[in-house]
Order: C-alpha cells, then sequence, then structure tokens
C-alpha cells in the first residue's frame, strides 16, 4: 500500500479492508477522502479480522518551491489556464499539505512544443490529478505551474461517466468500463 494518499484514490476493497478516519465507502471499494499519510492497524475483533485503513492529516508547514515536482487537483478550467489546489509535494506525492494551495497551468506552459495548438479541454478535466512543476511563486494568488516535461501531466482521471480512467498513450486516457476515450496530458509513470 502507498504510503500516502489523495482524494478520491482507491484504497482497496471493503471485504479486506475496514473503513477508518479519512476514509469512504462507495460500490463495495474504500476510498481516500483527505490527502494524507496512510495507515493500517490490525484488526482487534474476531468478526472483522481485516484491517482499519485511515488517512490523518499532515503536520507541519511545507511550502513548494521553483522546481518543486508538485500533486494537485484540477478545480477549474478555461481556455487559457486551468486552476488547481497543490495537495502535495514531491514526484509521488509523499510530502502532503496540511492546506491545499491555489495554483495556475498557464496554456503556454502545458507542453514544450507547439505551444500554439494546445486546447486546455484536451488536455486537463476539472478533478483529474495532476504532477507539474513549480516555475514561479507566481503572485499572492497562485504558484504558477507547468506540465512541459514527459513526466509531469495527468496522472489519475475519471471519465464523464464516473469511471476511473487508464492512460493508453501520452495524449489519452480509456474509460475500461464503457470504452470512451478522453484527451488529457498524460504523465508518463515515474
Amino acid at each position: 500500500m502507498a504510503s500516502s494518499a489523495l482524494p478520491g484514490q482507491l484504497l482497496g476493497p471493503t471485504k479486506s479492508n475496514n473503513i477508518g478516519a479519512g476514509t469512504h465507502i462507495s460500490s463495495s471499494n474504500l476510498y481516500a477522502s483527505i490527502a494524507g499519510p496512510l495507515t493500517s492497524n490490525p484488526s482487534t475483533s474476531k468478526s472483522s479480522p481485516a484491517p482499519t485503513i485511515s488517512i490523518s492529516r499532515p503536520s507541519g508547514d511545507l511550502l513548494p518551491e521553483v522546481n518543486t515536482t508538485i500533486i494537485g487537483k484540477i478545480t477549474r478550467t478555461n481556455p487559457r489556464q486551468a486552476s488547481l489546489s497543490i495537495l502535495a509535494l514531491g514526484p509521488t506525492g509523499a510530502h502532503v499539505l496540511r492546506e491545499p494551495l491555489p495554483a495556475l497551468i498557464r496554456q503556454q506552459d502545458i507542453r514544450a512544443t507547439e505551444v500554439d495548438k494546445v486546447k486546455m479541454a484536451e488536455c486537463f478535466r476539472v478533478g483529474d490529478v495532476v504532477r507539474a512543476n513549480v516555475i514561479s511563486l507566481g503572485d499572492e494568488r497562485a504558484y504558477y505551474l507547468s506540465t512541459a516535461r514527459n513526466e509531469l501531466g495527468v496522472v489519475m482521471a475519471w471519465s464523464e461517466a464516473g469511471n476511473v480512467m487508464v492512460p493508453v498513450s501520452w495524449r489519452e486516457f480509456v474509460d475500461e468500463a464503457t470504452g470512451a476515450r478522453e484527451g488529457r496530458k498524460v504523465a508518463k509513470p515515474v
């Protein structure tokens, strides 16, 4: 099991895991409700031998710096930029923030090439989890981020039908349940 979780992340089936703090159940599966470090405590009950999975709020104040890799969730998009909340620092989200921080990915910072052909709707959707790099501390409103490297982009996405999708190329995810394909700026796995 991963050492930290992001909101909406699948933690496992409820038949082999008990619900704990910071988690919720949907369709017989256990999901993360908040971002934070995961703990798995052995069961003390004879009727339910499965461990209890919990997520706790992180402690300490971490702030991103220029060239820091972050994990964030898209909150809003328009044709020129995507707004997101920075949830964790590090390529795998190892350092979860106590409070989300506001950030922007501008159209010109999505890809390194063919910047003028980038369409925001084909790169990001609200709810996508993104790995990005801090390129500027920005202003008092938001950090500025970039996904202009192969290992940066969408790492987790949900289809319009609400199903978790899997990447099939550097620019497309597929909903395995419905077969629907949706465009994204896909991050190469690290």
